[in-house]
Protein backbone atom coordinates (compact mmCIF):
# COMPACT_ATOMS: atom_id res chain seq x y z
CA UNK A 1 0.00 0.00 0.00
CA UNK A 2 1.55 3.29 -1.11
CA UNK A 3 0.50 6.21 0.19
CA UNK A 4 0.45 9.80 -2.29
CA UNK A 5 -0.14 13.61 -1.09
CA UNK A 6 -1.57 14.21 -4.54
CA UNK A 7 -2.38 18.28 -6.11
CA UNK A 8 -5.90 17.11 -7.08
CA UNK A 9 -7.72 19.56 -9.33
CA UNK A 10 -8.21 22.72 -7.23
CA UNK A 11 -5.91 25.29 -6.06
CA UNK A 12 -7.24 25.41 -2.52
CA UNK A 13 -7.07 21.91 -0.93
CA UNK A 14 -4.65 18.68 -1.17
CA UNK A 15 -6.31 15.31 -1.11
CA UNK A 16 -4.37 12.48 0.32
CA UNK A 17 -5.58 9.63 -1.94
CA UNK A 18 -4.49 5.57 -0.87
CA UNK A 19 -3.98 3.05 -4.02
CA UNK A 20 -5.54 -0.25 -2.79
CA UNK A 21 -6.69 -3.08 -4.49
CA UNK A 22 -10.46 -3.22 -4.38
CA UNK A 23 -10.19 -2.88 -0.56
CA UNK A 24 -11.97 0.35 0.07
CA UNK A 25 -15.41 0.95 -2.72
CA UNK A 26 -13.94 4.52 -2.67
CA UNK A 27 -10.27 6.30 -2.63
CA UNK A 28 -11.42 9.64 -1.50
CA UNK A 29 -10.68 10.19 1.84
CA UNK A 30 -11.84 13.93 2.57
CA UNK A 31 -14.15 14.68 4.97
CA UNK A 32 -17.36 15.25 2.63
CA UNK A 33 -19.10 11.95 1.80
CA UNK A 34 -19.87 13.67 -1.10
CA UNK A 35 -17.02 14.37 -2.14
CA UNK A 36 -15.30 17.68 -2.05
CA UNK A 37 -14.96 19.32 -5.36
CA UNK A 38 -15.99 22.68 -7.85
CA UNK A 39 -19.45 23.22 -9.55
CA UNK A 40 -20.29 19.80 -7.11
CA UNK A 41 -23.35 17.83 -8.11
CA UNK A 42 -25.70 16.40 -5.45
CA UNK A 43 -26.80 12.55 -6.70
CA UNK A 44 -30.34 12.33 -5.40
CA UNK A 45 -30.69 8.83 -6.96
CA UNK A 46 -27.61 7.66 -5.18
CA UNK A 47 -29.52 5.24 -3.11
CA UNK A 48 -30.88 3.54 -6.16
CA UNK A 49 -29.95 -0.19 -6.08
CA UNK A 50 -26.86 -1.29 -8.23
CA UNK A 51 -29.27 -3.49 -10.29
CA UNK A 52 -30.95 -0.22 -11.56
CA UNK A 53 -28.22 1.41 -12.48
CA UNK A 54 -27.52 0.82 -15.85
CA UNK A 55 -25.44 3.99 -16.84
CA UNK A 56 -22.37 3.05 -18.49
CA UNK A 57 -21.36 6.93 -18.82
CA UNK A 58 -19.53 8.27 -16.00
CA UNK A 59 -18.78 12.23 -15.34
CA UNK A 60 -15.15 12.88 -14.72
CA UNK A 61 -13.66 15.85 -13.12
CA UNK A 62 -10.55 17.33 -13.70
CA UNK A 63 -8.40 20.16 -12.46
CA UNK A 64 -10.96 23.01 -11.26
CA UNK A 65 -14.30 23.20 -12.94
CA UNK A 66 -13.10 20.89 -15.98
CA UNK A 67 -15.41 18.05 -16.23
CA UNK A 68 -16.44 15.58 -19.06
CA UNK A 69 -18.24 12.19 -19.74
CA UNK A 70 -16.67 9.09 -20.27
CA UNK A 71 -17.93 5.79 -21.19
CA UNK A 72 -16.86 2.75 -19.02
CA UNK A 73 -16.29 0.46 -22.19
CA UNK A 74 -14.52 -2.18 -19.54
CA UNK A 75 -17.43 -2.43 -17.29
CA UNK A 76 -15.55 -1.38 -14.43
CA UNK A 77 -16.98 -1.11 -11.16
CA UNK A 78 -16.50 2.60 -10.16
CA UNK A 79 -17.31 4.36 -7.49
CA UNK A 80 -17.58 8.27 -6.96
CA UNK A 81 -14.25 9.35 -5.98
CA UNK A 82 -12.15 7.00 -7.98
CA UNK A 83 -9.10 7.79 -9.83
CA UNK A 84 -9.22 6.55 -12.85
CA UNK A 85 -7.10 6.53 -16.33
CA UNK A 86 -8.88 7.88 -19.18
CA UNK A 87 -8.86 8.75 -22.87
CA UNK A 88 -6.89 11.66 -24.33
CA UNK A 89 -5.54 13.52 -27.34
CA UNK A 90 -3.31 12.36 -27.48
CA UNK A 91 -2.19 9.77 -24.52
CA UNK A 92 -4.22 9.77 -21.61
CA UNK A 93 -5.09 11.77 -18.81
CA UNK A 94 -5.89 11.27 -14.88
CA UNK A 95 -9.29 12.60 -13.13
CA UNK A 96 -11.97 11.61 -10.54
CA UNK A 97 -14.88 9.74 -11.45
CA UNK A 98 -17.57 12.80 -9.77
CA UNK A 99 -21.25 11.18 -10.70
CA UNK A 100 -22.00 7.55 -11.77
CA UNK A 101 -25.44 6.20 -12.17
CA UNK A 102 -28.35 6.98 -13.67
CA UNK A 103 -27.84 10.79 -12.58
CA UNK A 104 -25.53 11.25 -15.46
CA UNK A 105 -28.46 10.89 -18.10
CA UNK A 106 -29.93 13.99 -16.42
CA UNK A 107 -26.45 15.29 -16.53
CA UNK A 108 -26.36 14.52 -20.33
CA UNK A 109 -29.45 16.39 -20.46
CA UNK A 110 -28.72 19.68 -18.75
CA UNK A 111 -25.82 20.09 -20.68
CA UNK A 112 -27.81 18.92 -24.09
CA UNK A 113 -25.23 15.86 -24.90
CA UNK A 114 -27.07 12.98 -26.45
CA UNK A 115 -25.56 9.98 -25.83
CA UNK A 116 -26.75 8.63 -29.25
CA UNK A 117 -25.05 11.30 -31.34
CA UNK A 118 -22.00 11.71 -29.68
CA UNK A 119 -19.05 9.23 -29.64
CA UNK A 120 -17.49 9.36 -25.88
CA UNK A 121 -13.91 8.83 -25.21
CA UNK A 122 -13.67 5.32 -22.81
CA UNK A 123 -11.89 5.12 -19.24
CA UNK A 124 -8.88 3.04 -19.56
CA UNK A 125 -8.77 1.34 -15.84
CA UNK A 126 -8.17 2.36 -12.37
CA UNK A 127 -4.74 4.47 -11.86
CA UNK A 128 -2.45 2.65 -10.99
CA UNK A 129 0.83 3.52 -8.24
CA UNK A 130 2.61 4.53 -11.38
CA UNK A 131 -0.19 6.56 -12.98
CA UNK A 132 -0.23 8.61 -9.63
CA UNK A 133 3.47 9.18 -9.61
CA UNK A 134 3.36 10.50 -12.50
CA UNK A 135 0.21 12.58 -12.49
CA UNK A 136 1.88 14.35 -9.05
CA UNK A 137 5.28 15.01 -11.29
CA UNK A 138 3.32 16.48 -13.59
CA UNK A 139 0.74 18.50 -11.06
CA UNK A 140 3.70 20.16 -9.77
CA UNK A 141 4.94 21.85 -12.64
CA UNK A 142 1.97 23.87 -13.46
CA UNK A 143 2.58 26.78 -10.99
CA UNK A 144 6.38 27.55 -12.34
CA UNK A 145 4.97 26.60 -15.89
CA UNK A 146 2.59 29.36 -15.70
CA UNK A 147 4.46 32.33 -14.30
CA UNK A 148 7.59 31.21 -16.64
CA UNK A 149 4.45 31.80 -19.23
CA UNK A 150 3.20 34.86 -17.69
CA UNK A 151 7.18 36.22 -18.58
CA UNK A 152 7.53 34.99 -22.07
CA UNK A 153 4.08 36.60 -22.69
CA UNK A 154 5.27 39.79 -21.52
CA UNK A 155 8.36 40.22 -23.24
CA UNK A 156 6.81 39.62 -27.13
CA UNK A 157 3.86 42.05 -25.75
CA UNK A 158 1.18 39.95 -25.98
CA UNK A 159 -2.16 41.73 -24.40
CA UNK A 160 -3.18 38.23 -22.19
CA UNK A 161 -3.06 37.40 -19.06
CA UNK A 162 -2.27 33.39 -18.21
CA UNK A 163 -4.79 32.56 -15.48
CA UNK A 164 -3.95 28.77 -15.19
CA UNK A 165 -2.07 26.05 -16.43
CA UNK A 166 -3.31 22.32 -16.69
CA UNK A 167 -0.88 19.20 -17.32
CA UNK A 168 -2.23 16.15 -18.60
CA UNK A 169 -1.97 12.82 -16.15
CA UNK A 170 0.76 11.30 -18.60
CA UNK A 171 2.55 14.13 -19.16
CA UNK A 172 2.55 14.94 -22.85
CA UNK A 173 0.15 17.65 -22.98
CA UNK A 174 -0.91 21.04 -21.17
CA UNK A 175 -4.19 23.43 -21.16
CA UNK A 176 -3.33 26.93 -21.03
CA UNK A 177 -5.98 29.35 -19.89
CA UNK A 178 -5.87 33.07 -20.87
CA UNK A 179 -7.66 36.20 -20.60
CA UNK A 180 -7.74 38.93 -23.98
CA UNK A 181 -9.93 41.19 -24.40
CA UNK A 182 -8.77 41.35 -28.35
CA UNK A 183 -7.81 38.36 -30.87
CA UNK A 184 -3.81 37.51 -29.70
CA UNK A 185 -1.72 36.43 -32.67
CA UNK A 186 0.19 33.52 -29.79
CA UNK A 187 1.72 31.54 -32.79
CA UNK A 188 5.52 32.77 -31.39
CA UNK A 189 4.66 31.78 -27.84
CA UNK A 190 3.35 28.47 -29.16
CA UNK A 191 6.82 27.71 -30.87
CA UNK A 192 8.62 28.70 -27.46
CA UNK A 193 6.84 27.35 -25.02
CA UNK A 194 6.46 23.73 -26.88
CA UNK A 195 10.71 24.06 -27.23
CA UNK A 196 10.80 24.89 -23.62
CA UNK A 197 8.45 22.32 -21.57
CA UNK A 198 8.64 19.80 -24.75
CA UNK A 199 5.19 19.56 -24.53
CA UNK A 200 2.08 19.27 -26.05
CA UNK A 201 0.34 23.50 -26.21
CA UNK A 202 -2.86 23.93 -26.29
CA UNK A 203 -4.54 27.67 -25.66
CA UNK A 204 -8.18 27.76 -24.55
CA UNK A 205 -9.38 31.70 -24.03
CA UNK A 206 -11.29 32.05 -21.04
CA UNK A 207 -13.47 34.85 -19.61
CA UNK A 208 -12.97 36.88 -16.42
CA UNK A 209 -16.15 34.98 -14.54
CA UNK A 210 -15.06 31.76 -15.75
CA UNK A 211 -11.33 32.57 -14.35
CA UNK A 212 -12.98 33.69 -10.92
CA UNK A 213 -15.21 30.42 -10.95
CA UNK A 214 -11.13 28.33 -11.35
CA UNK A 215 -9.30 30.35 -8.65
CA UNK A 216 -12.48 30.06 -6.24
CA UNK A 217 -12.91 32.36 -3.26
CA UNK A 218 -15.51 33.50 -0.74
CA UNK A 219 -18.22 36.76 -1.97
CA UNK A 220 -19.48 39.37 -0.11
CA UNK A 221 -22.29 37.34 1.21
CA UNK A 222 -20.04 35.28 2.87
CA UNK A 223 -20.44 32.06 0.85
CA UNK A 224 -18.51 30.47 -2.11
CA UNK A 225 -18.64 31.75 -5.08
CA UNK A 226 -21.64 30.75 -7.09
CA UNK A 227 -19.60 30.35 -10.06
CA UNK A 228 -17.47 27.97 -8.23
CA UNK A 229 -20.43 26.04 -6.87
CA UNK A 230 -22.91 25.59 -9.23
CA UNK A 231 -23.62 28.20 -11.95
CA UNK A 232 -22.38 26.60 -15.38
CA UNK A 233 -24.07 28.99 -17.81
CA UNK A 234 -22.88 33.14 -17.56
CA UNK A 235 -25.61 35.02 -18.53
CA UNK A 236 -24.99 38.79 -19.21
CA UNK A 237 -25.94 41.30 -15.82
CA UNK A 238 -26.58 44.81 -16.68
CA UNK A 239 -27.50 47.79 -14.46
CA UNK A 240 -30.64 47.58 -15.21
CA UNK A 241 -30.89 44.67 -12.69
CA UNK A 242 -30.07 47.06 -9.81
CA UNK A 243 -32.27 49.83 -11.55
CA UNK A 244 -35.10 47.62 -11.40
CA UNK A 245 -34.42 46.26 -7.60
CA UNK A 246 -33.87 49.50 -6.34
CA UNK A 247 -30.24 49.18 -5.49
CA UNK A 248 -27.97 51.93 -5.46
CA UNK A 249 -25.80 51.90 -8.30
CA UNK A 250 -21.67 52.01 -6.33
CA UNK A 251 -19.52 49.83 -8.41
CA UNK A 252 -17.46 48.68 -5.47
CA UNK A 253 -20.59 46.96 -4.20
CA UNK A 254 -22.66 45.67 -7.22
CA UNK A 255 -18.92 44.14 -8.81
CA UNK A 256 -17.65 40.86 -7.49
CA UNK A 257 -14.39 39.19 -8.00
CA UNK A 258 -13.78 38.89 -11.70
CA UNK A 259 -14.57 42.66 -11.71
CA UNK A 260 -17.94 42.29 -13.12
CA UNK A 261 -21.44 42.89 -12.19
CA UNK A 262 -22.26 39.98 -9.66
CA UNK A 263 -24.16 37.24 -11.06
CA UNK A 264 -26.70 37.42 -8.02
CA UNK A 265 -28.42 40.57 -9.46
CA UNK A 266 -30.42 38.21 -11.66
CA UNK A 267 -31.59 35.86 -9.17
CA UNK A 268 -34.41 38.10 -7.98
CA UNK A 269 -34.85 40.41 -11.14
CA UNK A 270 -37.67 38.48 -12.64
CA UNK A 271 -40.12 38.57 -9.25
CA UNK A 272 -39.40 42.37 -9.38
CA UNK A 273 -40.32 42.86 -12.88
CA UNK A 274 -43.27 41.02 -12.49
CA UNK A 275 -44.48 43.25 -8.86
CA UNK A 276 -43.54 46.54 -10.99
CA UNK A 277 -45.94 45.59 -13.53
CA UNK A 278 -49.11 47.92 -12.04
CA UNK A 279 -46.55 51.13 -10.54
CA UNK A 280 -46.58 54.16 -12.69
CA UNK A 281 -43.30 56.00 -13.95
CA UNK A 282 -41.40 57.38 -11.46
CA UNK A 283 -41.64 60.29 -13.75
CA UNK A 284 -45.12 61.22 -13.42
CA UNK A 285 -46.04 64.31 -11.29
CA UNK A 286 -49.54 64.01 -9.14
CA UNK A 287 -51.75 66.89 -9.77
CA UNK A 288 -53.56 67.77 -6.24
CA UNK A 289 -54.89 70.68 -4.52
CA UNK A 290 -52.46 70.85 -2.15
CA UNK A 291 -49.71 70.83 -5.29
CA UNK A 292 -47.21 68.63 -7.36
CA UNK A 293 -46.20 65.73 -5.60
CA UNK A 294 -42.96 64.56 -6.75
CA UNK A 295 -41.74 60.99 -6.87
CA UNK A 296 -39.46 60.05 -3.88
CA UNK A 297 -39.22 56.05 -3.36
CA UNK A 298 -40.51 52.99 -3.61
CA UNK A 299 -41.43 49.65 -1.59
CA UNK A 300 -42.18 47.78 -4.96
CA UNK A 301 -42.98 44.33 -2.44
CA UNK A 302 -45.20 46.36 -0.35
CA UNK A 303 -46.87 48.54 -2.78
CA UNK A 304 -46.20 51.74 -1.37
CA UNK A 305 -44.47 55.08 -3.04
CA UNK A 306 -43.07 58.01 -1.10
CA UNK A 307 -43.92 61.03 -2.63
CA UNK A 308 -42.91 64.96 -1.56
CA UNK A 309 -44.13 68.43 -1.92
CA UNK A 310 -40.53 69.67 -2.34
CA UNK A 311 -38.23 68.58 -4.41
CA UNK A 312 -35.64 70.22 -4.02
CA UNK A 313 -35.03 69.50 -0.39
CA UNK A 314 -36.81 66.22 -0.87
CA UNK A 315 -38.02 66.37 2.67
CA UNK A 316 -41.68 65.27 4.56
CA UNK A 317 -42.29 61.78 2.40
CA UNK A 318 -45.62 60.94 2.34
CA UNK A 319 -46.36 57.46 1.76
CA UNK A 320 -49.00 56.61 -0.90
CA UNK A 321 -50.08 53.13 -2.40
CA UNK A 322 -50.41 52.39 -5.72
CA UNK A 323 -53.69 52.04 -6.28
CA UNK A 324 -54.39 55.20 -4.75
CA UNK A 325 -51.27 56.98 -7.33
CA UNK A 326 -53.15 54.87 -10.18
CA UNK A 327 -56.88 56.46 -9.36
CA UNK A 328 -54.69 60.03 -9.14
CA UNK A 329 -53.07 59.87 -12.13
CA UNK A 330 -56.61 58.88 -13.64
CA UNK A 331 -58.43 61.54 -12.41
CA UNK A 332 -55.26 64.23 -13.66
CA UNK A 333 -55.61 62.72 -17.29
CA UNK A 334 -59.08 63.78 -16.85
CA UNK A 335 -58.18 67.85 -15.81
CA UNK A 336 -59.15 67.35 -12.79
CA UNK A 337 -56.66 67.45 -9.18
CA UNK A 338 -57.24 65.07 -6.44
CA UNK A 339 -58.47 66.83 -3.16
CA UNK A 340 -55.69 64.96 -1.28
CA UNK A 341 -52.65 63.13 -1.93
CA UNK A 342 -53.62 60.15 0.87
CA UNK A 343 -57.16 58.49 1.60
CA UNK A 344 -57.22 59.33 5.66
CA UNK A 345 -59.29 56.42 6.15
CA UNK A 346 -57.02 53.39 4.42
CA UNK A 347 -53.81 55.43 5.74
CA UNK A 348 -55.30 54.82 9.39
CA UNK A 349 -56.02 50.97 8.75
CA UNK A 350 -52.32 50.89 7.37
CA UNK A 351 -50.06 47.95 8.57
CA UNK A 352 -47.19 50.27 10.79
CA UNK A 353 -43.40 50.11 9.37
CA UNK A 354 -41.08 49.66 12.12
CA UNK A 355 -40.53 46.07 13.26
CA UNK A 356 -42.51 44.72 16.03
CA UNK A 357 -41.01 42.26 18.22
CA UNK A 358 -43.65 40.05 18.72
CA UNK A 359 -41.81 36.57 19.89
CA UNK A 360 -38.78 37.84 21.59
CA UNK A 361 -36.34 36.76 18.55
CA UNK A 362 -34.19 39.28 18.92
CA UNK A 363 -33.28 38.35 22.85
CA UNK A 364 -30.18 36.94 23.24
CA UNK A 365 -30.96 34.72 26.41
CA UNK A 366 -34.11 33.09 24.52
CA UNK A 367 -32.41 30.02 24.23
CA UNK A 368 -31.73 29.78 28.28
CA UNK A 369 -32.93 27.88 30.77
CA UNK A 370 -34.82 30.11 32.69
CA UNK A 371 -34.84 28.62 36.34
CA UNK A 372 -37.53 28.83 38.51
CA UNK A 373 -36.53 30.85 41.53
CA UNK A 374 -38.23 29.33 45.14
CA UNK A 375 -40.64 31.42 46.91
CA UNK A 376 -39.28 31.14 50.14
CA UNK A 377 -42.15 30.25 53.21
CA UNK A 378 -43.24 32.65 55.32
CA UNK A 379 -41.35 32.47 58.52
CA UNK A 380 -44.93 31.20 60.92
CA UNK A 381 -43.12 32.54 64.12
CA UNK A 382 -42.24 36.22 62.86
CA UNK A 383 -45.70 37.12 63.57
CA UNK A 384 -45.07 36.06 67.05
CA UNK A 385 -41.92 37.49 67.72
CA UNK A 386 -43.56 41.14 66.52
CA UNK A 387 -46.22 40.79 68.66
CA UNK A 388 -44.33 39.90 71.26
CA UNK A 389 -41.88 43.00 70.96
CA UNK A 390 -44.90 45.43 70.40
CA UNK A 391 -46.33 44.19 73.96
CA UNK A 392 -42.79 44.58 75.65
CA UNK A 393 -42.41 48.31 74.56
CA UNK A 394 -46.10 49.25 75.44
CA UNK A 395 -45.61 48.09 78.99
CA UNK A 396 -41.77 50.07 79.27
CA UNK A 397 -43.37 53.21 78.40
CA UNK A 398 -43.61 55.59 81.04
CA UNK A 399 -47.18 57.03 79.97
CA UNK A 400 -48.68 53.44 80.30
CA UNK A 401 -47.47 53.22 83.69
Amino acid sequence: MKEYNIYIMDNTDKDIIDQQQNTNPSSCKCNNTECCSKLQTFDWLGDLPASMQKADIVEVRFKNTRKEFFINANGLRLNKGDLVAVEASPGHDIGIVSLTGEIVKFQLRKHHVSPDKQEFKKVYRKAKAADLEKWYEATSLEDNTMLETRKIASELKLEMKIGDVEYQGDRTKAIFYYIADERVDFRELIKILAEKFKIRIEMRQIGARQEAGRIGGIGSCGRELCCSTWITNFVSVTTNSARYQEISLNPQKLAGQCGKLKCCLNYELDCYVDAQKDFPSKDTVLETAMGQAHHAKTDIFRGILWYTFDPINMVNFIPVHVERVNEIIALNKKGKKADELVDLEVLKEDVPLDFQNVVGEDSLTRFDDQKKKKKKKPNRNYKKRNKNRNENRNENRPDKK
